[in-house]
C-alpha cells in the first residue's frame, strides 16, 4: 500500500477533530502475543497485573521506567479509529499500529485529559498522562509523512498517534461496546 502524504493526512483534520466526546464504541481488539504478532479478538479480558491478558506489555521494556520493566501507566495503548483508518487505510492494517484498542472516541488533550476514567464492557481504564508518539516501527509501516503528521504539535494535540492507560477495575471487553466517561 502506498503512504498517505503530509497533504492527504492534514486535509482530514477536521474529521478528526469531529470524534465523539462523551461517549464512543470500542472499533478494534488486538493482543501482541509476541514481538510482531497480532491477534484480532471479537472479546478480550483486561486484568489489573497483565492489561490485556494474552498481550505482551509485561513483557515488554521500558526506558520510562529506573529498572528498564514494563511501565504501569503503559498497559494500554488506545488510537482513534479515525485516525488509523486515515493512517492505514484499509481496517486490515490497522493492527500494525501496535495498539491494543482502537476506538471512535475524542482522544485530544482537550477531550480526554490524564486521569480520565473509561468505562468499556465491565472494565474500567484511565487514561494516564505517559505521552504515546510515533515510533521507527510506526514509520516503517505507515511512512515519513504519517510519523511527522503525529509528532506535529496539532498530531500531539490531538493525541492522533493515541494514548497509553492502565485498567483501574478488570473486566471482559467486547468489539463494538460502548465506551462512557466514569
Amino acid at each position: 500500500m502506498q503512504h498517505r502524504t503530509t497533504d492527504e493526512l492534514t486535509a482530514a483534520i477536521d474529521r478528526l477533530r469531529d470524534a465523539p466526546r462523551d461517549t464512543g464504541r470500542l472499533e478494534m481488539i488486538v493482543r501482541r502475543p509476541a514481538v510482531g504478532e497480532r491477534e484480532v479478538l471479537e472479546v478480550g479480558e483486561l486484568s489489573l497485573e497483565v492489561g490485556l491478558v494474552g498481550d505482551t506489555w509485561r513483557d515488554r521494556p521500558s526506558t520510562r521506567t529506573a529498572d528498564g520493566t514494563a511501565h504501569p501507566d503503559m498497559q494500554l495503548n488506545l488510537m482513534g479509529a479515525r485516525a488509523i483508518d486515515l493512517i492505514a487505510g484499509d481496517r486490515d492494517r490497522w493492527p500494525l499500529a501496535g495498539d491494543q484498542l482502537f476506538v471512535e472516541l475524542d482522544l485530544s488533550t482537550a477531550g480526554l485529559a490524564a486521569w480520565t476514567r473509561l468505562s468499556i464492557g465491565d472494565a474500567v481504564i484511565e487514561i494516564t498522562d505517559q505521552p504515546h508518539r510515533g515510533c521507527a516501527k510506526f514509520t516503517q509501516r505507515f511512512g515519513l509523512d504519517a510519523h511527522r503528521f503525529v509528532n506535529s504539535p496539532e498530531g500531539i494535540e490531538l493525541n492522533v498517534r493515541g494514548v497509553n492507560a492502565r485498567v483501574v477495575v478488570a473486566g471482559t471487553i467486547r468489539t463494538g461496546d460502548t465506551i462512557r466517561r466514569v
